[in-house]
């Protein structure tokens, strides 16, 4: 969270700092958030579990997704989701996002 609010561009990511952050387990449950606006969290393991179902078979390390569809764990269309799987060492297995 703070780098994103020091790298930041947005006066409503800078200083207001609205954005959430947070840590979920493989499934996409809720593991820990970050103390920032804590409304997106309610939204934000939905998006992640669209994020599974969607790419079965084809999550890799590396990816990076986005999402902002309000049907699929998104708020409104100006948020947007960031999701990052994190494997183990041998980049078989996600251990959180």
């Amino acid at each position: 969270g703070a780098t994103l609010s020091n790298t930041a561009y947005s006066v409503n990511i800078k200083e207001r700092l609205d954005f959430s952050c947070a840590i979920f387990d493989a499934q996409g449950n809720l593991v820990a958030n970050a103390p920032h606006i804590p409304i997106h969290l309610g939204s934000m393991g939905e998006s992640i579990k669209e994020i599974i179902q969607k790419n079965q078979g084809c999550i890799r390390a590396g990816n990076v997704y986005m999402l902002n569809d309000p049907y699929h764990g998104g708020t409104h269309l100006p948020d947007v989701t960031v999701i990052t799987p994190v494997f183990d060492d041998d980049k078989k297995q996600i251990i959180f996002w």
